[in-house]
């Protein structure tokens, strides 16, 4: 539920880093009614992010997830490389690579331009929280602001706290994160990967080695996820799934199927021949799937599609779906 005290529109709020995620960010933020200063850190992206939040502004009006026009919207956007214009910005979200050196340098540059009131988030993926903080001179008002692609259309968003970081800042900003169609989750104790990427990253590694022993074919896997998992964890998530088809089903199954499962630590050999083989995905057509160019495209564009059918399908059910109802029946 959205804090009445909290008003975007009067929140001035700064993205560094303007790769895919860094636009669909910058256009959920922007959507949401506030002010955005975009910084591009690569000045090639100065060139290319406009035209991305654009569009990203474009399909969202269509979808129905705004009723504004992009060039309305865009009024509240500034991009630049100028770190001065972070003045006046009560949050700043740090969209850079995987990269502790670089991300030190970019803090640094922020830190020289903002207020000690400012709140200062990464968007890394793994770092963890507790590490980077050490980084920058006031490690209490950093924190994690972990997003999933397209950041404009999904629920998901990790807010998660460090070591040293101030509590009441992280409950800030999950009240803010409502504002930006979120169902946000609140990580109180910092830990590599956080929740969704210690969840997915064992799936991956099961999945590495169902393929590279010969038990199923990337296809296959790939079949079972979308047709079992796939089907049912918009609704449930993964102890709810357990609560609507039995628990003692999954007690008698772990007992057995626990030992056998794979827990390697180093990087399966069929990512790590791909990755050095320059294999990108869909942004190259060359991934572990064989793509034509027009293959790569049409993929990219139907993922965006369905990025915003399966959001109409989510908001239809809530995570406090079953209280509303019974609020209803009340």
């Amino acid at each position: 539920m959205k804090n009445p005290l909290i008003k975007p529109g009067e929140i001035n709020v700064a993205v560094i880093g303007l790769g895919l995620m860094g636009c669909s960010i910058t256009a959920c933020l922007l959507m949401a009614g506030h002010k955005v200063i975009a910084i591009a850190p690569i000045p090639s992206d100065i060139d290319t992010a406009e035209p991305r939040v654009t569009e990203h502004l474009k399909m969202s009006l269509q979808e129905g997830l705004t009723n504004q026009t992009p060039s309305v919207v865009l009024n509240n956007l500034i991009i630049t490389e100028d770190y001065s214009f972070l003045k006046d910005c009560k949050l700043v979200i740090e969209c850079t690579i995987e990269d502790i050196e670089i991300k030190k340098k970019v803090y640094h540059k922020i830190e020289n331009e903002i207020s000690k009131e400012t709140i200062i988030t990464s968007n890394t993926s793994a770092i963890p929280i507790s590490i980077l903080q050490k980084q920058v001179r006031i490690p209490s008002r950093f924190l994690g602001l972990h997003w999933s692609e397209p950041s404009h259309t999904t629920r998901f968003l990790e807010i998660i706290c460090g070591d040293e970081s101030d509590l009441s800042q992280a409950e800030w900003l999950y009240e803010l994160s409502h504002f930006w169609g979120k169902e946000p989750t609140l990580v109180r104790k910092d830990i590599r990967g956080f929740i969704t990427n210690r969840l997915m990253y064992a799936l991956y590694r099961e999945a590495f080695h169902l393929v590279e022993n010969g038990y199923a074919s990337v296809e296959d896997v790939d079949r079972a996820c979308r047709n079992n998992a796939g089907y049912w964890m918009t609704i449930a998530g993964i102890f709810r799934w357990m609560d609507l088809t039995g628990v003692p089903a999954y007690h008698n199954v772990m007992k057995d199927l626990f030992p056998t499962l794979n827990n390697q630590t180093e990087v399966p050999k069929l990512i790590d021949d791909l990755v050095k083989n320059g294999a990108k995905g869909i942004s190259n057509a060359h991934g572990f799937y064989d793509y034509t160019p027009e293959e790569a495209k049409l993929w990219k564009e139907t993922f965006e599609e369905f990025s915003y059918d399966i959001r109409r399908l989510a908001l239809k059910y809530p995570a406090d779906v079953v209280k509303r109802k019974m609020e209803e029946k009340a």
